[in-house]
């Protein structure tokens, strides 16, 4: 016999899929916010004048680079109560998912800032700018546009990634995925619906952020 596909049980699941994208959103809206900031610190700590910050950023960067998010993420939340640190689960993605942008993006937001033209932050140095004036004013803003492409593929990346974070229970898109064909017994069907529902936000977030990116900081960028 040929399988028939059944979508009745959809309507009474549209709650959970909607709860689940809810929390998606939510830990990529903390994690791009945080992770961002911090890979902007650690560029800048990357290409400054003390070798300790230079190496210690450099091994963060390769550390996780190098590592499946998915060990990062269980290290967090199963090996730190080791050492006495228990966390929410929800924290826990969070900080995995910070930690893990953040090294990726220091590595962008670097392209960008070797990008800017030293002429601009020696004309801005001789007007008599303080350092940190001639980062924020000048040097940021023109890195973030060369690099603004890159980081809004990266934090659409991420939003797919943090599929990963249902493995310790956090009631993201996935997890309401797993329990709902657990429920139901349709595992085609649910994860049909998911898959147009992760494909819908990927296309949604990266219009927003190249909306927002084009006002804020791209200048027009096509």
């Amino acid at each position: 016999m040929g399988y028939a596909l059944d979508f009745g049980w959809l309507n009474g699941a549209l709650g959970m899929i909607a709860s689940g994208a809810a929390m998606t959103i939510f830990l990529i809206v903390v994690t791009s916010i945080i992770g961002t900031i911090l890979s902007i610190f650690g560029a800048t700590a990357r290409r400054s004048r003390y070798p300790i910050l230079q190496k210690a950023v450099g091994a963060y960067v390769e550390l996780i680079r190098n590592t499946p998010f998915l060990v990062q993420l269980f290290f967090i939340f199963f090996g730190l109560p080791r050492l006495g640190i228990r966390l929410d689960p929800v924290v826990a993605a969070m900080l995995a998912m910070t930690l893990n942008m953040a090294a990726y993006t220091t590595e962008i937001v670097g392209a960008g800032l070797d990008a800017v033209p030293k002429g601009q932050k020696e004309a801005a140095a001789a007007l008599g700018l303080q350092p940190w004036l001639v980062f924020v004013k000048i040097v940021l803003p023109q890195a973030l546009k060369v690099i603004f492409p890159a980081l809004t593929s990266q934090i659409v990346i991420m939003m797919l990634e943090s599929a990963v974070v249902s493995q310790i229970a956090v009631r993201e898109l996935t997890y309401e995925a797993d329990m709902l064909q657990a429920r139901t017994f349709r595992a085609f069907e649910t994860y049909f619906i998911v898959t147009l529902v992760y494909l819908a936000m990927s296309i949604g977030l990266r219009r927003l952020l190249f909306a927002a990116g084009r006002r804020a900081i791209a200048g027009g960028m096509a």
